[in-house]
């Protein structure tokens, strides 16, 4: 199954379509490319898809989904774990 996870952007890599995105305290680098024209800044929150913002969202949205996502058990933890590079996974 294939999930998009919030994150909310914590810096703007200078030079780049690059970003720091904080999800549920893992902070890895995006690509922001995608939605780059939609004017993406420090604390606005993106929806995440293999390494890449696929659409900004406001804070409830992001909010909603991230505690759907918490609900669904095992698919949220094996999404969790993919996005952290820990390849022991359960």
């Amino acid at each position: 199954m294939c999930l998009a996870i919030p994150g909310q952007i914590v810096r703007l890599i200078p030079d780049s379509d690059l970003a720091t995105a904080d999800v549920s305290g893992v902070k890895r680098n995006i690509n922001i490319g995608l939605v780059s024209q939609e004017g993406i800044a420090p604390g606005d929150w993106v929806l995440i898809h293999v390494g890449f913002a696929i659409s900004k969202v406001d804070e409830q949205e992001a909010r909603t989904s991230l505690e759907f996502l918490q609900s669904m058990g095992k698919a949220f933890t094996d999404e969790m774990t993919a996005i952290s590079g820990d390849e022991r996974g359960s």
